[in-house]
């Protein structure tokens, strides 16, 4: 588990510590404070400087074409202020891994020999091949023999090139993003539970969303995996039918299951729950987390998700971590279990 998190020039934050993290941490903070950028940097860590992660569209902003604007390198948008001539430094504290660093910054590839000759229907000159930069990926740990270094290099407006060599990541993350989202993933990820016989963990969830609910099945007969629930009716139904709240409640616990003694990170962790049932949201999580040693991660913009979170998790479990920004520095505030409370109580502003 994370003990500690420090991100230095990486999207909005120029230098950022959190020292107080726990087993469920709850991330709050008003809008572009930087939450889905904590979950980010997070999960690049989490590869141990695989570049192929961050090129992954699903989990990483900014990685779309730059339109074939070659004079505008296509990570720019990682670094502080647009700023490439700071390294990015992603740095964290793990109970087994011990220190872990991750480093992101710009090298110049200037290779001595053309092997073969230019061609303008390529979209490569000379000029741009000799004067072309490289993202550099630098992994260290302390439970890592060697250093880790990939690279990512642009060679046409619209290819790249990947110097990646093979990795293990120190521990396991899963990062679900509120603009992503894969029915066909969650059908495998319980397929996976049901073998290990684990199955009626997602059922017991389920029902604190659907109390109708009896069993649950992983299905392909409609063409693609589904999950299908059993709800009373002459025919299972499928999950994704049944609202947002069932299918977001599955996607929690499934990739907890799917984690184990690693992270999962959550953007917008109460989409698609009504208020009265968070506090039975966040002990299902919690339960989920516990049973496979599971680190959570979750930002949120609700009063309501807070509150639930202080009522229903244990003082040794949770953490509220409020970021606050002045668009040049930001810093963590992170609340005590006892603090969260009199701070609702008395109106104060936790989100």
């Amino acid at each position: 588990m994370l003990k500690r998190l420090q991100i230095r020039n990486f999207r909005g934050f120029n230098d950022l510590t959190i020292d107080q993290l726990s087993g469920i941490n709850l991330v709050a903070g008003k809008n572009n404070s930087g939450k889905t950028s904590l979950l980010e940097a997070l999960f690049l860590l989490a590869g141990a400087g695989n570049a192929e992660v961050a090129l992954n569209a699903d989990v990483m902003r900014g990685f779309e074409s730059d339109g074939g604007q070659a004079s505008e390198p296509f990570w720019k948008r990682l670094f502080f202020n647009l700023d490439m001539g700071q390294p990015i430094e992603i740095e964290g504290t793990h109970t087994s891994q011990g220190r872990c660093r991750l480093t992101l910054q710009i090298a110049s590839e200037r290779p001595s020999t053309v092997k073969a000759p230019l061609d303008p229907r390529d979209g490569i000159s000379e000029t741009s091949l000799f004067g072309e930069r490289s993202l550099v990926f630098q992994y260290t740990g302390e439970a890592s023999r060697n250093p880790i270094e990939s690279r990512i290099r642009r060679i046409k407006p619209q290819k790249i090139e990947i110097n990646q060599p093979a990795t293990n990541s120190p521990f396991q993350a899963t990062i679900l993003l509120s603009r992503t989202r894969s029915i066909r993933d969650d059908a495998i990820r319980l397929g996976r539970l049901r073998r290990q016989k684990q199955g009626d963990l997602l059922v017991k969830a389920l029902q604190v969303v659907e109390p109708k609910l009896q069993s649950i099945e992983d299905n392909s007969s409609s063409g693609i995996p589904l999950i299908w629930g059993d709800i009373g009716l002459s025919e299972l139904v499928p999950l994704s039918v049944m609202g947002e709240g069932m299918t977001q409640m599955a996607r929690l616990v499934l990739a907890i299951a799917a984690t184990p003694n690693g992270v999962v990170l959550v953007d917008e962790v109460e989409n698609g729950f009504h208020h009265s049932v968070l506090p039975d949201i966040w002990r299902a999580i919690d339960m989920a987390a516990e049973q496979f040693r599971t680190q959570v991660f979750a930002t949120t913009h609700s009063l309501e998700c807070v509150a639930a979170a202080h009522e229903s998790l244990s003082t040794d479990r949770f953490r509220l971590h409020r970021l606050e920004t002045d668009g040049e520095m930001s810093r963590c505030v992170t609340y005590e279990p006892d603090s969260i409370g009199a701070a609702i109580r008395h109106g104060l502003e936790v989100r």
